[in-house]
């Protein structure tokens, strides 16, 4: 009888836990870089934050000709310009950098009407100044405050206070790691920048509640084992699943990354980030984090005498 293919060997026993004290290290270095690096480089914010811009054409071409495009409108010298196929092998949208003034924003707009000429159909221009791209920064940080939020408040219903903390300091891990990339790579940050990370943020949870759910079931079941050889149990258990879920993600995004266009790249690539950290946080962030916060068999927190007799057994 078939049974299927079998990438993960059903008796995997590998001991992620006992490598914590590397992976520690390896999370905090992800933690705290990407923190360094977006105050010492700085963020590469778009016209979203940052004001500028956008105007879509559409050309009399039934395929637009961007290097014609890009040549007339970057001689204009208006600064950053980002151009780029938008829907339609026609349609092209073009984002300028904002102006020190509204009078040269203006300017800019009549100057790119004049390069481009009447080969063009103008379908939409849009000015974002500072005052509405610094309230869609106000708006994009709390959105992903209260995401985190409420995610703590619903593992800390579903299951303990302890899982619930864990969950948190790992999205958190997974979050300023994204966020680092971003900076170390000066990919544009925009609002499809925090619909990637709210994305990597709830892919990752799903991850994270599955884990979580068999330390709990075995935590009630093997009363008597150690918790170090319960969480790697666990993981392993769900390492199968892990495994495909995030491989088989991984590759959905990949021809985004390579061929999807400058329009979605930098989406795409937070997103294949997010999956390989997401799976790294969730098995040496997420699970790991049990034996410092202590939990004990029925799934409430451990006295303070029994916490010390398990982490010492975690400790040998």
């Amino acid at each position: 009888m078939f049974t299927g293919i079998h990438f993960i060997p059903a008796d995997t026993k590998i001991g992620f836990v006992r490598l914590r004290t590397i992976s520690w290290v390896v999370s905090a270095l992800l933690t705290v870089v990407p923190l360094l690096l977006v105050w010492k480089v700085g963020l590469n914010f778009g016209i979203d934050f940052q004001g500028g811009t956008l105007i879509e054409i559409q050309t009399k071409e039934s395929v637009a000709d961007l290097g014609d495009i890009r040549s007339k409108v970057h001689g204009l010298n208006l600064g950053e310009v980002q151009i780029q196929e938008f829907g339609a092998p026609n349609d092209v949208l073009i984002r300028i950098a904002a102006q020190p003034t509204e009078k040269e924003q203006q300017g800019s707009i009549a100057k790119v009407k004049q390069a481009l000429g009447d080969q063009v159909e103008y379908r939409r221009i849009e000015v974002v100044g500072p005052t509405i791209s610094s309230e869609l920064i106000a708006g994009g940080t709390v959105a992903v405050v209260v995401a985190m939020i409420a995610i703590l408040l619903y593992i800390w219903f579903r299951f303990e206070w302890q899982f619930a903390v864990a969950a948190v300091a790992s999205l958190v891990h997974d979050v300023t790691g994204t966020i680092g990339l971003y900076s170390a790579l000066q990919l544009e940050f925009n609002l499809s920048s925090i619909a990637a990370l709210l994305t990597i943020i709830g892919y990752s949870l799903n991850d994270k509640v599955v884990i979580f759910d068999r330390i709990r079931e075995n935590l009630r079941k093997y009363k008597k084992m150690p918790l170090t050889e319960l969480l790697d149990l666990s993981i392993n258990e769900t390492l199968s699943r892990t495994v495909l879920t995030h491989v088989t993600t991984f590759l959905a995004m990949m021809p985004f990354v390579l061929v999807g266009g400058e329009a979605i790249f930098g989406f795409a690539l937070a997103m294949v980030w997010g999956i390989v950290i997401g799976a790294y946080s969730s098995i040496y962030v997420a699970a790991p984090l049990q034996l410092i916060l202590g939990v004990k068999r029925d799934g409430g927190m451990a006295s303070a005498p029994a916490r010390a007799k398990t982490q010492a057994r975690a400790r040998a």
